[in-house]
Order: structure tokens, then C-alpha cells, then sequence
């Protein structure tokens, strides 16, 4: 006799994060940042000694940070472990059984996870060729059994942005009923002028959530902290779905640590990216059709030939993340990977060409 598990669940597969590197190989999997804290981050970690007490269940202070730096109300303002915990908040808040989640696919690989535990259906929208979301198409998708939209921007693993003029369109055509999620856990890598900027847009659509982290641009994955600004009572619906008590008292005084250096930050995100855009330029030139780029990674389409591919970056000492018989993701890590990650890359090239089908190389 066993316990009953919901079939759904059962059929689930878990969420596979990044592999660990050796202590000799780059870490290129999970898109973590290669540079330490901030200076000042980790003493203030080292501050909060107090394991026996509870932190603050509503991380007012941070919340109030951001708030006042986004023009926001305290209460306009979320705090939770990552921002793929307000995903899982957000979707049992609006979705359960016959009710239906559309995003693009491929897309973050924890979204299908995400409806399936709360219960709903989710509807996969292909990316066009680019890589990059096709918009009308999710917005033709919409029914009256969906409940949330989600779009991610920069798209994770593919790495094209959303324009702000393609989001105002994809607005026009949703139900204010649906909301709409913009997953901008990236947002401090684009560089592209054109992309659109969730926060800004709050005000013209009361239907929109946009959710940031702490584990990316700011390199606290580690700590897991991410946050979300949208209306009042949907953000009071997503934290009564929360678990109480789960943000760190280290987590919070780390994020609240960042936003107060956000200046050396922005020098650090503004590094990876140029290093980002010589990746894209110099794999380009090996002959890749590598998409364009807007977080702190590449994506390249090796189709059948992934995990040949994959193995040959972990030969050289890399670890990269790998979508079987579709693509890799590779992280801009540090500086010291760039030559080997590019040495490597070329050496795939006349293989991959050869292969029957591919879809990688011009």
C-alpha cells in the first residue's frame, strides 16, 4: 500500500538546477554572477547573528527600499526566496484545476513545474526562429479559462528582449481579467533601448506584475531573495499563498547592503555585458547563429548534436547547461573562461555543420 500522490505531480520531473563545477572547471550553468559580494555585503550577513529569532515575515525594510526607489507603496511591493517562489505564489493565487497559464516556449524550465503543483493546465506558445517570444501568438492563446499570462524578458535560455512597443501591443490585445506576469529577472543586463520596463508600466495596466531578484545581477543566489511589484490585493492574495517566514534575516540585510552600492553594481553588470557582446560578436564570427543576447548568457541552437556538445565544454573544463536535442546555455562567467569557452566553440563548429539538419550555423 502506498501513500496517494496526484497523478500530475507523480509525472512531474523535479527542477534539475545547473551542475556543480570541479574546483578546477568554470561553473557557465546556472547564470550565477562570477563576481563576489559587494564590499559591505557580507558584513552585514555577518551581522545578523541572532539564529534563535525569527526574521521579519514581511521584510519591511527592504520592501520600504524598494518602494521608495520605484516610486511604489509599501504594500505595491513583495518579498520572497527567489522570484520563482512568487511565480509558485502567484500561480496557486489566480489558477487551479480547469484553469489554464500561457508563456512561450521554450522559455524558464520551472514554469511548466509552477502550473502544474498549483493545479492548472499550461498552454506552451513556440518562440518564433529568433528565439524571442511570439506575442501575437500568446495573446491568440488567451481563453477564458486563462488566468495568468507569463513573459519572460530577457527569455530565458534563449536571450532575446521584449520591446516595449511589442509588450504595449500584447497589452491591448488581454483581458484586464488575465494577469500578466513580466519575468525581468535579467533586467539589469540589457543594454537594448528599445526593451521594455515593466515597473514604469504599472500604472497603465492594473493587470501586471513584474518580477525582479537579487540572484542574478546582484550576485546573492546564493541567499535567495526576489520581489515583485504589482497591485495591492493581488500582491496581498500572492502573500497569503506565501510561507511565512521564508526570507532570511541574511537575505535581507544582503539585498538592502546591495541596493546601497547599486553604483559599483551597475559597473559590474555593465562589465559582463560588454563580455557578453564580445562572446555573441566572436561566435557569430566562428559561423553560430547565436540569438541576441540580453542577459548575462548565450544560447546556442546545437539541436541533436547537444550533448556532444555539452561534453566537450565539460572536457575543456566548462560546465554549461544543457536542453537535450535543442540548445546550450552558457553563462557569462569570468574573464578567464572567455578564451577557453571560444576555443572551444570553434572546434564544435565543422562537426555541427556536417551534422544532417542542423540548425545551428549561417
Amino acid at each position: 500500500m502506498t501513500v496517494h500522490i496526484r497523478p500530475d505531480i507523480a509525472s512531474l520531473p523535479a527542477y534539475k538546477q545547473g551542475r556543480q563545477a570541479a574546483a578546477d572547471a568554470f561553473k557557465l550553468s546556472s547564470n550565477e554572477n562570477p563576481f563576489p559580494p559587494l564590499p559591505g555585503v557580507v558584513e552585514a550577513v555577518q551581522a545578523q547573528t541572532q539564529y534563535n529569532r525569527y526574521p521579519d515575515a514581511s521584510a519591511l525594510a527592504l520592501r520600504a527600499e524598494l518602494a521608495h526607489r520605484s516610486g511604489r507603496t509599501v504594500d505595491e511591493v513583495h518579498v520572497a526566496p527567489g522570484s520563482v517562489a512568487i511565480l509558485h505564489e502567484l500561480a496557486k493565487a489566480t489558477s487551479g484545476p480547469g484553469d489554464e497559464v500561457v508563456y512561450a516556449w521554450r522559455s524558464f524550465e520551472a514554469y511548466p513545474g509552477v502550473v502544474t503543483v498549483a493545479g492548472a493546465t499550461s498552454v506552451q506558445v513556440p518562440n518564433r526562429p529568433d528565439g524571442g517570444h511570439d506575442l501575437d501568438a500568446m495573446a491568440a492563446a488567451v481563453t477564458d479559462r486563462t488566468r495568468m499570462v507569463i513573459v519572460c524578458t530577457p527569455n530565458n535560455p534563449t536571450g532575446p528582449i521584449v520591446t516595449g512597443a511589442e509588450f504595449d501591443a500584447f497589452m491591448a490585445q488581454v483581458p484586464e481579467r488575465v494577469l500578466v506576469v513580466l519575468d525581468e529577472a535579467y533586467a539589469e543586463f540589457v543594454t537594448a533601448p528599445d526593451a521594455v520596463r515593466g515597473v514604469p508600466l504599472l500604472e497603465q495596466y492594473p493587470n501586471l506584475v513584474v518580477l525582479r531578484t537579487f540572484s542574478k545581477a546582484y550576485g546573492l543566489a546564493g541567499l535567495r531573495v526576489g520581489y515583485a511589484f504589482g497591485p495591492a490585493y493581488v500582491l496581498d492574495a500572492v502573500r497569503a499563498c506565501a510561507i511565512p517566514l521564508s526570507v532570511t534575516a541574511q537575505g535581507q540585510a544582503a539585498a538592502l547592503a546591495s541596493l546601497e552600492r547599486e553604483d559599483e553594481l551597475l559597473a559590474r553588470v555593465a562589465e559582463l555585458a560588454e563580455r557578453r557582446d564580445t562572446i555573441v560578436d566572436r561566435l557569430r564570427a566562428q559561423g553560430w547563429d547565436v540569438p541576441d543576447a540580453q542577459g548575462n548568457f548565450v544560447w546556442l541552437d546545437t539541436g541533436e548534436q547537444t550533448a556532444a556538445a555539452a561534453e566537450a565544454f565539460e572536457e575543456a573544463g566548462m560546465v554549461v547547461r544543457a536542453f537535450a536535442g535543442e540548445g546550450i546555455r552558457i553563462s557569462i562567467g569570468e574573464h578567464e573562461a572567455v578564451e577557453k569557452l571560444l576555443e572551444t566553440a570553434a572546434s564544435l563548429v565543422g562537426g555541427l555543420t556536417r551534422a544532417a539538419g542542423t540548425r545551428t550555423l549561417r
